[in-house]
């Protein structure tokens, strides 16, 4: 049987990648409310113009970036997750 844990000092600049991987992150939950905003504008003007195309556009927007920031936000605990399924096989 092997057994090998994963190693978190064994590469130089690890703590650098762990940096900008955090980083990336913050980006990425900034953009996903700005695109929540602009799509509650969109949907409010759809809806308010009689609009419902650009209207359930602008629905769809709302969900796609409330699921976008929802995956940012719980990406560390997925991949540990399936980390932790990864172990177990």
């Amino acid at each position: 049987m092997i057994d090998i844990p994963p190693n978190a000092s064994g590469l130089p600049g690890i703590e650098q990648l762990r940096v900008i991987v955090g980083a990336v992150m913050v980006v990425g939950l900034i953009l996903a409310v700005l695109a929540l905003i602009i799509a509650a504008v969109a949907w409010g003007y759809g809806a308010n113009s009689s609009n419902p195309h650009l209207a359930s556009r602008g629905k769809l927007g709302v969900l796609v970036a409330c699921g976008a920031a929802v995956i940012c936000g719980a990406a560390v605990t997925l991949v540990n997750f399936f980390w932790g399924v990864g172990q177990s096989v």
